[in-house]
């Protein structure tokens, strides 16, 4: 009987992945690998990070499935549950990153403009105060992508708005910001 023969209830598999059962393991990942890279796909948007994902994500299923419990849910959601939120902290570590990057970016993009020796004010600017002037429809959705590291889809979740509106309302914000480090008459309000 071959690897590919072997079928298992899920009852059977679980017992069998308690027990550290390496067919059993060969089997989940035959089985659901597909799936699963399918869903971390949609989120993290790039085959290559969506591999390593899943692959990280079997690894915690493989130290973890001693604290998988029937009684709240299969084994098909406890895993993509699983992977799901593996793929959703890469991307706020990376979003945090990006945040840093981003704020990088207008300085260096500031400095390619003529700004009468002002420059070394934006270094010691602090840019949530900046924010925190916006308009709550702008400020609100800029917080919660680039400080808190919530993806462009999560915060339209949350605020219960079009995934559109939101980032109109962030690039809106941002273009609101990026005018106030380019208006030669704020240095005064600045200094």
């Amino acid at each position: 009987m071959g690897r590919n023969d072997i079928r298992y209830r899920e009852a059977e598999l679980v017992t069998k992945l308690k027990a550290n059962s390496q067919s059993a393991f060969e089997y989940l990942y035959d089985h659901y690998s597909a799936a699963l890279f399918g869903v971390i796909l949609k989120i993290v948007k790039d085959e290559e990070r969506a591999a390593d994902v899943l692959q990280e994500s079997f690894l915690k299923i493989w130290r973890n499935i001693g604290s998988y419990s029937p009684e709240r849910g299969t084994l098909f959601t406890w895993m993509l549950n699983i992977s799901r939120n593996h793929a959703i902290d890469m991307l706020r570590a990376e979003a945090k990153t990006e945040k840093k990057v981003i704020c990088l970016d207008l300085i260096a993009e500031m400095e390619q403009e003529p700004a009468d020796g002002w420059n070394h004010i934006v270094y010691e600017m602090d840019v949530k105060s900046w924010v925190a002037r916006l308009l709550p429809e702008r400020r609100i959705p800029i917080e919660l992508v680039y400080f808190q590291g919530y993806t462009h889809e999560e915060a339209a979740e949350r605020l219960s708005m079009p995934l559109g509106t939101v980032k109109s309302r962030i690039r809106k914000g941002l273009q609101e910001l990026r005018s106030v480090f380019y208006m030669p008459e704020m240095q005064l309000k600045i200094a």
